[in-house]
């Protein structure tokens, strides 16, 4: 039994973390911490989980809780997960980390984007990062895993096949992304109430937001060259999900059939991704509470431009799930456990 421990839990990725592993027939929580809730049992914070958790929360002491558990997870701001790391490492146990501290190879890069100070540079060369379908092996071996964000997440999965056979000019992709409000976190923001979202559809962060250097990192690794992509969010009336929308110039003349079948041989055996057949797009409604990346396709053969859709349930496949995902390859165990299943509809 892998006992799990998790630092941040009553944010909305530690809850559904909480939610995902509670279903886990092969781990056990063994603690869950708070600054907002200590001593709080869990399920008065997430009345959902009653009768599926009967843990408390509790006040973080970092070396207890490390030495009790065989994985830690951290949900937590970006700047909080170094200290973790360390004693993770110190003890010989392994962390998955779902903030932003262990995501960029270059710390210089993570001070730029983020305005802080990275006090564990020298643990990035040894974390790997932990987008599933592409990086297995590493992933079974790490100490330290740096879960994707949910925009990198979709948009990662979605061009993959494309940059790994070389068929569209990393020069000229363009990233229009869509997000429910939960991607938005549970602290009191104004932008993010009632009156302020229900029926408005508003950009934000425009070239500026701090998913694009990861985005940018993945795929230059893909490409083999430097990629820079012009990437731009929306918030969307909705409580979960991602939809994404990239179009990028094709090198060659291509129909939608051969680019499906590209996507079908690339991701053959996956269990997570779903390819959707012609004239089927992706949806969010059809990911929402699974673990599933839809991938869509259409050659543009007006433009001479590929058009890739994908849809996310941003707390699951795009942090919790695939954190749990990560979980299950690590420790060797299936990696469905916990996260197979359909989400739910309408």
């Amino acid at each position: 039994m892998i006992k799990v421990g998790i630092i941040g839990a009553t944010g909305y990725t530690g809850a559904e973390l909480v939610r995902l592993l509670s279903r886990h027939t092969g781990a056990a929580i063994v603690a869950l911490t708070s600054r907002s809730y200590p001593g709080e049992p869990f399920w008065r914070v997430y009345p959902h989980l009653k009768e599926h958790v009967d843990l408390a929360c509790e006040d973080l002491d970092l070396p207890a809780l490390v030495n009790r558990c065989d994985v830690v997870f951290t949900a937590l701001p970006h700047g909080h997960a170094m200290e973790v790391a360390r004693e993770v490492v110190r003890q010989g146990k392994r962390l998955i980390d779902l903030g932003a501290d262990f995501r960029l190879q270059d710390p210089a890069v993570y001070e730029r984007w983020y305005g802080v100070t990275h006090t564990a540079a020298d643990l990035l060369p040894g974390a790997v990062y932990g987008l599933s379908e592409l990086y297995r092996d590493r992933i079974r071996e790490a100490r330290i895993v740096a879960n994707p964000g949910c925009y990198p997440t979709a948009t990662l999965l979605a061009l993959a096949p494309l940059l790994r056979r070389g068929l569209v000019d990393p020069a000229g992709i363009i990233v229009d992304a869509k997000s429910g409000v939960s991607g938005a976190g549970r602290k009191l923001d104004l932008r993010a109430h009632f009156s302020e979202v229900n029926e408005n559809v508003r950009a934000y962060a425009v070239a500026s937001h701090r998913h694009t250097p990861e985005i940018e990192q993945a795929l230059s690794a893909l490409a083999q060259v430097p990629v820079t992509i012009s990437f731009t969010p929306h918030l969307i009336p909705m409580t979960r999900g991602i939809l994404v929308t990239i179009y990028a110039p094709l090198r060659q003349e291509m129909t939608t059939g051969g680019l499906l079948e590209v996507y079908t041989a690339f991701y053959a055996g996956e269990p997570f991704v779903r390819i959707l057949p012609e004239g089927i797009l992706p949806q969010t409604k059809a990911v929402f509470g699974s673990n599933y990346c839809d991938i869509g396709v259409v050659a543009d053969t007006r433009t001479g431009r590929v058009v890739v859709l994908a849809a996310v349930d941003n707390l699951v496949k795009g942090a919790s799930g695939q954190a749990v995902q990560n979980m299950n390859i690590m420790f060797g165990v299936d990696e469905t456990a916990g996260l197979s299943g359909p989400g739910i509809y309408p």
